[in-house]
C-alpha cells in the first residue's frame, strides 16, 4: 500500500506542476515570443480534472474527506456508532456508484477526444474511475479497520 500511495502522490505532484507550468509557459510564449501555445487552456483544465480525482483516494486515506465528525461527536455516545456505520455505507455506495457510472461512460466515449488537442477522453475519465474506485476500496478498508485517527475512547 505505501508504494501505491507514493506513486499516487508522485502523479498528483506532476499534475500540480503541470497546472502551474502550462499557464506560465503560455504567458511567456504569448508575451515574450508573441507565439501563444494552442490548447493551453484546454490542457490546464483537464490537468485540473485529473488532479482532483486522482487525489481523492489520498484525501480519503488521510481521513480528510467529509465524514460529519462534528455532528457525530455532538450526539450521544449510543448514536455515534450507528451514524458512523451509515456514513461509511453511504460513502462506499456513492463512490462505488460513481466509479461504475464512470466506467460505463468510458465505454461509450473511447473514440472521443478534446476539441483542440485531440486528447482521448478516456484519460480524464480514467482518472475519475481510478479516483472513485480507489476511494471506494479505502472506504471499505476503513469500514472494517478504521484509521487510528478515527478510533477513540468514545467510538
Amino acid at each position: 500500500m505505501p508504494l501505491i500511495r507514493r506513486l499516487l502522490e508522485g502523479i498528483c505532484a506532476l499534475l500540480l506542476a503541470g497546472i502551474v507550468l502550462v499557464p506560465l509557459l503560455q504567458v511567456v510564449l504569448r508575451e515574450v515570443f508573441v507565439s501563444p501555445m494552442v490548447g493551453a487552456e484546454e490542457l490546464t483544465r483537464f490537468l485540473l480534472v485529473c488532479l482532483v480525482f486522482m487525489a481523492y483516494p489520498l484525501v480519503v486515506d488521510n481521513g480528510e474527506n467529509i465524514v460529519m465528525t462534528e455532528l457525530r461527536e455532538s450526539l450521544p455516545t449510543a448514536l455515534r456508532k450507528p451514524l458512523k456505520l451509515l456514513i461509511v455505507v453511504c460513502a462506499i455506495l456513492t463512490s462505488g456508484f460513481i466509479a461504475y457510472a464512470t466506467f460505463m461512460t468510458v465505454q461509450t466515449n473511447l473514440g472521443n477526444t478534446t476539441p483542440t488537442l485531440k486528447i482521448p477522453f478516456w484519460l480524464f475519465l480514467g482518472s475519475t474511475l481510478l479516483g472513485f474506485g480507489g476511494a471506494c476500496l479505502l472506504h471499505l478498508v476503513h469500514g472494517v479497520h478504521p484509521p487510528a485517527s478515527e478510533v477513540g475512547p468514545n467510538q
